[in-house]
C-alpha cells in the first residue's frame, strides 16, 4: 500500500502499489475529495482515504482507514456499507478490537523508527507477528518498511505493508 499526499504522488506509485492511501494533513475535505476524485478516475487499483469516510463516498473510492482514535469501524461499515474499512492499531489489543469491530484489515506499526512519526516507539518485528497470529484479518506493517525490510515483513506473517517514503 503506497500512503500518499496527492493525486499526483498516487499517479506516480499507482504502477507499483496494489493499494494506495490517499492522506490530506491540513487538507481541507473540499481539496481533498478534488485529490481523491482525480485519483479515482485515473488508477486501476483501490484508492482507500485516510479518516474520511464523507471524501471516500464522495469520490467513489473503495474505502477508508481510520486512526486509532476516529469513529469507531462499526460506524463506519454504517456510513460505506461493504467498502473497505481498515484500522490504523499499534498494539495487539487495538488489533483485536479493530477485528472484532469488522474491519477489513490493520495498519500494524510503527514496526520500525519512521521520519514521518518521529518520536513514536517501534514496536518490532515480534509484534508484528504477534499480532499476527492473534488475528484472522490482513495485518499490513508500517513504519520504516524498505525494499530490504519486506521480507522480514513477510516472514513475520504480515500480508503486506504500507509505506510513505518507500513510494514518494
Amino acid at each position: 500500500m503506497a500512503v500518499v499526499s496527492s493525486a499526483s504522488a498516487g499517479l506516480r506509485a499507482a504502477p507499483r502499489a496494489t493499494i494506495l492511501q490517499l492522506r490530506g494533513p491540513g487538507k481541507s475535505a473540499r481539496v481533498l475529495e478534488h485529490e481523491a476524485n482525480a485519483l479515482v478516475a485515473s488508477v486501476s487499483v483501490p484508492v482507500i482515504i485516510i479518516s474520511r469516510c464523507d471524501v471516500a463516498l464522495a469520490s467513489g473510492a473503495a474505502g477508508v482507514n481510520l486512526p486509532e482514535s476516529d469513529i469507531s469501524v462499526a460506524d463506519a461499515r454504517l456510513l460505506l456499507g461493504r467498502r473497505l474499512v481498515g484500522r490504523s492499531v499499534h498494539s495487539i489489543a487495538g488489533a483485536k478490537l479493530a477485528e472484532s469491530d469488522g474491519a477489513d484489515f490493520v495498519i500494524f506499526g510503527p514496526v520500525w523508527a519512521s521520519a514521518s512519526h518521529p518520536g513514536a516507539t517501534p514496536a518490532g518485528l515480534v509484534a508484528l507477528e504477534l499480532v499476527t497470529r492473534v488475528i484472522r484479518i490482513p495485518v499490513l506493517a508500517i513504519g520504516g518498511v524498505t525494499e530490504e525490510r519486506i521480507a522480514e515483513v513477510h516472514g513475520a506473517g504480515a500480508a503486506g505493508y504500507a509505506a510513505i517514503a518507500m513510494f514518494g
